[in-house]
């Protein structure tokens, strides 16, 4: 398999990039304000317990007196109380934030996905795309949720706490403030090393999951072609990447939080033996010596997390570049904002102003190359076809057949010149009235997990399921059905995988049937269905296709004799049209195609003949 380069993210920490992120964050900022605001409560309960204690040592246990113990024992455990209560409402919140952050991200993308131009799922692959709406969302969520949260939370308690200890004794709150210049060089150092193989894990990580897609969506091929071991071999050599960026980043931060600990651990012991020193000189009260050491060691734990947090803040930012640059693609092709208003996007149709299609299609003077393409693979080509007429394209593997309709269906728009739908530029209407209007067969038609009904109900949502079965029985679909265990409502199976290509592309048939199009389009229709299969519908085809304006991009050229115009393509130019006779008349390249298909399949009968 063909590796993708993915676009590097090498940006140092922004708020900028993370303040794309506001949007997502917005409808959601009450329960940021509630978990922020109980975890302030809770900063501030967890730094004045240290401080009962104090009290407790220089009231109750220096006097050798119990008075005034119960409403101390009272006020203590109401504070316990109420911090048992913020805790599971901040718990909530940040859950309700998590969720819903995650939600809609994978909802913005999988929406913003739908709008693309094929030319980006013709260079992304898919596993690139699953590792963004899927790892990386998550990360982005749990990070907004709850990293943020604990940082705002750690950050209060160390201010809140070097506030009590200077105005208890600043001599001993200088030495513990040694730890701050310390932690911002250190995390200054590493922050960008950090952040560069975090990088390079999420890079791997969607290569991976890119590999892993493609080995059991082409399992079969694998299997008949008997390379599962250089699959394993490839799979194992990104896996063992992979393992060495994460083994890289893995001791980054074993270097980067054993260092701030052992800044801790220092500050910690100088305060232990200067503090003691003073107890024993009657500087310092017993209960404020164990108020500065109780705080030293509780210190422990939100320095380290607040170093651990930021470290993770600044390796989330990858993610955040990656989903933000899935976000913020651009389609090639886009309707024009007054169409949009007129006829509405891909996701809020105004189908009162769609109008019918006729079928007239004039091709005027269109010259196309493709948006990653160098030379035009067509030039100044102009056709025109009328309403009904049955266009047929034919050509060798790889000529351009497809050229044609992916222009038709505006999948890609021409590079120059004009495509006109019953009179009109086909850009001065939305291209979801546009793809409404054209029933596709594809080469190799996708169907969706599900019944055999549902998959052919997508041609017509709203239709019964009378309407299914008829348009089923018109291609001869019912065949497929009465061969399944449950008939129309048996499960297809992933990708359709339970049927043949050639059922595939009948259930296909009739999806586009049902739909009733004005213009139909075939791609290879019935290359992979048996003759007998391919007999039973061409019938139905030419009754179907009658009064509709059709384009068939064929292989069989037996299948296209009666087409009203066929145009020969070669290396990306029309190089003959006509009909069937008038193209043998002209015994050129067409004559040539078709006389070698007819002794190929001349040959293939009189061997079947004898076997």
């Amino acid at each position: 398999m063909a590796a993708y380069e993915e676009q590097e993210y090498k940006k140092t920490f922004s708020f900028r990039v993370w303040a794309k992120m506001l949007p997502f964050f917005k409808p959601y900022r009450r329960f940021f304000v509630l978990t922020m605001g109980l975890n302030v409560f809770l900063a501030a309960v967890d730094v004045l317990t240290p401080l009962f204690q104090s009290y407790a040592i220089d009231h109750f246990i220096m006097k050798n007196t119990l008075d005034g113990l119960r409403p101390f024992v009272v006020l203590y455990v109401l504070m316990i109380v109420a911090q048992t209560v913020s805790v599971y409402f901040s718990v909530h919140a940040a859950t309700t934030i998590e969720m819903n952050v995650g939600r809609d991200l994978k909802w913005a993308q999988f929406e913003h996905l739908q709008t693309l131009s094929f030319s980006y799922y013709n260079t992304t692959p898919v596993g690139y795309i699953h590792a963004r709406v899927m790892s990386d969302t998550l990360r982005i969520a749990s990070m907004i949720a709850w990293g943020l949260v604990d940082m705002f939370w750690a950050l209060i308690y160390v201010v809140s706490v070097f506030v009590i200890m200077f105005l208890m004794d600043g001599r001993l709150a200088l030495i513990l403030l040694m730890i701050i210049p310390g932690i911002a060089l250190l995390t200054f150092y590493f922050q960008n090393r950090i952040l560069h193989w975090n990088r390079k894990v999420r890079k791997i990580n969607a290569q991976i999951t890119s590999a892993y897609n493609e080995g059991i969506t082409g399992v079969r091929t694998s299997k008949t072609m008997g390379i599962e071991p250089d699959n394993d071999r490839e799979f194992f050599c990104q896996t063992s990447k992979m393992h060495r960026a994460a083994s890289r980043s893995a001791k980054l931060n074993a270097i980067y939080i054993p260092l701030i600990l052992f800044c801790s651990s220092m500050a910690s012991a100088i305060v232990l033996m200067k503090g003691g020193r003073m107890v024993q000189e009657q500087a310092m009260q017993l209960g404020t010596l164990s108020v500065f050491l109780s705080y030293a060691v509780i210190l422990f734990e939100p320095v380290q997390q607040l170093a651990r947090l930021l470290s993770e803040l600044i390796s989330c930012q990858a993610n955040i570049e990656r989903v933000m640059d899935l976000l913020e693609q651009k389609p090639d092709v886009v309707d024009e904002e007054t169409v949009i208003a007129q006829y509405g996007d891909a996701f809020h149709a105004k189908k009162e102003n769609w109008e019918r299609i006729q079928g007239d299609i004039v091709f005027e003077n269109v010259s196309f190359r493709y948006p990653d393409g160098k030379d035009y693979v067509l030039e100044h080509f102009d056709l025109h076809v009328p309403a009904g007429m049955n266009v047929a394209i034919v050509g060798e593997t790889g000529a351009g057949k497809s050229t044609l309709v992916n222009l038709l269906g505006r999948f890609f728009e021409p590079t120059e010149g004009t495509i006109r739908i019953d009179g009109r530029d086909y850009r001065e209407r939305s291209q979801l009235w546009l793809h409404s209007q054209i029933g596709y067969v594809l080469q190799s038609p996708h169907l969706f997990s599900g019944t055999l009904r549902e998959n052919i109900r997508y041609g017509r949502l709203d239709a019964t399921d009378k309407e299914v079965e008829e348009a089923a029985r018109e291609v001869s679909a019912d065949v497929v059905a009465e061969k399944l265990e449950n008939g129309y409502e048996s499960n297809v199976g992933e990708s359709g995988g339970r049927l043949s290509v050639g059922e595939k592309q009948l259930i296909s048939f009739a999806r586009a049937i049902l739909a009733n199009p004005a213009i139909f389009v075939l791609d290879e229709a019935t290359s992979s269905i048996d003759t007998q299969t391919e007999q039973l519908i061409q019938k139905a085809i030419q009754h179907l296709l009658k009064g509709h304006t059709s384009f068939v991009i064929a292989h069989r050229l037996s299948t296209i004799r009666q087409s009203d115009l066929i145009l020969v393509v070669k290396e990306g130019k029309i190089i003959e049209r006509g009909n069937h006779r008038e193209l043998l008349a002209q015994k050129g390249y067409y004559y040539e195609l078709y006389s070698r298909q007819f002794e190929e399949e001349s040959a293939m009968h009189v061997f079947a003949k004898r076997t």
